[in-house]
């Protein structure tokens, strides 16, 4: 016989000791086949998990524990995506019991009686198919590997790609970017405040920024007007959520889907007054409502070409006055807690803290928001 290009350990559970001593001899002609074995059916078990065989050769007929029950047990420890192929010696030919060792979750069957080359031909037969399945475990686990890992990449780019259109349309009227990320941060925050899960305050963190994508379609005229706009410049404005809307409408990207929704619904107004569709209260979407409040406050704080920054306190309580009017009373709240947890008291403190650009520091920062 050619020996094959694998090596395998057996075990062998036979309590006559003559059977066993055979069997031994027989697997000991191929030198590939490392080979362990116990008479005593109550060590099986113990034995199995010790040396984990890629095949048991087991006797039925043994005391105190039959080859049924010590089949059964090992099977419990092994999971039931891995083929384990048990071949049963017995010298009992009869249906049932070649039935029941099958029902047990034996594999094959050979007489005690048979010469030891058919005993090695179908432990070989039996190694061989366990190798296959094997290979196929390990390729399936390396797929997933590099699935996970490519997908971790393609993640990766989609989040640079949101961060390059969030910054390409702060430019337009806020040429450091900060805008963009502290709206990120400030409704993840208060995401995280108003009780929405992690993976929904992550994915805030990331698309907020792009609220105001649309603006990279409005004239600069209008968009850096240092005076009051007219009627048609301010419905100029108001085109961006349909601006941006558009550019991030079509993908199948839950990502972009939500920076889609926030675009076109973070001027929505909780009476209804808003734009671009008239939504009231809990109509607007949950996003939108975080964002409005996100993107309100921090604009109050700092200067724009057609205002001065505001006093801290100034814009807060512009904040409580438009809690039922402009803004979703919850979100207001949400926004308070953040402010009160984080000890955010001022213009500087602000910028300090909610416009850091470290995760991890931002992250240290949310988790000091008490929910009490």
């Amino acid at each position: 016989m050619n020996e094959p290009d694998w090596s395998a350990k057996a075990l062998i559970v036979d309590d006559d000791a003559d059977n066993h001593l055979l069997i031994r001899h027989a697997l000991r002609a191929t030198p590939n086949i490392q080979v362990f074995g116990t008479t005593d059916c109550t060590a099986a078990v113990q034995m199995f998990e010790d040396v984990q065989p890629d095949i048991v050769l087991m006797d039925l007929h043994m005391s105190p524990m039959s080859g049924f029950e010590v089949i059964e047990r090992i099977l419990e420890k092994v999971p039931s995506t891995t083929y384990l192929p048990i071949l049963v010696l017995t010298g009992d030919d009869s249906t049932e019991a070649k039935r029941r060792a099958l029902a047990s979750g034996a594999k094959d069957f050979v007489s005690k009686f048979a010469d030891h080359d058919e005993v090695l031909l179908r432990t070989r037969n039996l190694l061989q198919t366990r190798l296959l399945y094997k290979e196929i475990e390990h390729q399936k686990a390396t797929l997933e590997i590099r699935v996970a890992e490519r997908t971790s990449e393609l993640e990766q780019a989609q989040r640079d790609v949101l961060t390059r259109l969030a910054l390409a349309a702060e430019y337009r009227d806020d040429d450091t970017g900060h805008h963009t990320k502290r709206v990120g941060n400030l409704s993840a925050l208060i995401a995280q405040a108003a009780g929405l899960g992690t993976d929904d305050v992550e994915n805030i963190r990331l698309t907020a920024p792009l609220h105001d994508l649309g603006k990279i379609g409005l004239p600069d005229g209008i968009l850096l007007k240092p005076g009051l706009l007219t009627d048609f410049e301010r419905e100029t404005v108001r085109q961006h959520v349909h601006v941006g809307r558009q550019i991030l409408s079509g993908s199948t990207s839950d990502l972009l889907q939500l920076a889609e929704c926030i675009a076109y619904s973070h001027h929505e107004r909780w009476d209804g007054k808003g734009y671009p569709e008239g939504l009231v209260g809990e109509a607007i979407p949950v996003v939108g409502r975080i964002v409005a409040v996100a993107d309100v406050f921090d604009a109050l704080l700092h200067p724009r070409p057609y205002k001065s920054a505001w006093e801290f306190v100034d814009a807060c309580n512009y904040m409580h006055d438009q809690s039922g009017f402009q803004f979703d009373p919850a979100m207001v709240t949400a926004l308070d807690r953040v402010l009160e947890s984080l000890g955010i008291v001022s213009n500087d403190l602000f910028d300090e803290v909610i416009g850091e650009p470290d995760a991890e520091v931002v992250e240290g920062y949310r988790s000091r928001i008490r929910w009490d």
